[in-house]
């Protein structure tokens, strides 16, 4: 299957993200921690967890960092700010901002696989000021509205 093709600078302990199955539709990020795990302590601990990679994203694109499913189900970890969103003109160290909502302490060490990377197309939109916009159905109803 080919697609986009993307340029990422590894940094020191920083591994290529790379798909688990042949049409899987996010890439693994890992953890870059070549000078020790980190501790994500029980129902609330969070740390902000390098890849050691810099991704070169084109413009028109953005990358979006999703939690791993295995992790959120079996032990309670999940990307605090999903989805995590790396802009196209970003050139710093992609990181990751994990959250441990589990019962049990939980150790990131170096090389897991931590997050999914998945590269989206964007588009921009102009914004203009208006007095009004259309009336719909649902009108100003939210949160709830449409049941549980």
């Amino acid at each position: 299957m080919e697609g986009l093709t993307l340029r990422v600078k590894l940094m020191d302990g920083g591994k290529l993200p790379e798909y688990s199955s042949l049409e899987a539709a996010g890439a693994d990020l890992h953890a870059s921690l070549p000078s020790g795990p980190i501790l994500l302590k029980k129902g609330g601990g969070r740390a902000l967890i390098p890849t050691g990679i810099i991704l070169e994203i084109p413009s028109g694109y953005e990358g979006q960092v999703r939690p791993r499913s295995g992790l959120a189900v079996k032990h309670g970890i999940t990307v605090l700010n999903s989805p995590g969103t790396i802009d196209s003109d970003y050139r710093g160290e992609v990181k990751i901002i994990l959250i441990n909502l589990g019962e049990e302490d939980f150790t990131i060490n170096h090389q897991d696989r931590v997050a999914q990377l998945v590269i989206s197309t964007v588009q921009r939109i102009q914004f203009i000021p208006t007095d009004y916009t259309s009336m719909t159905h649902r009108g100003s109803s939210g949160f709830g509205s449409t049941g549980v």
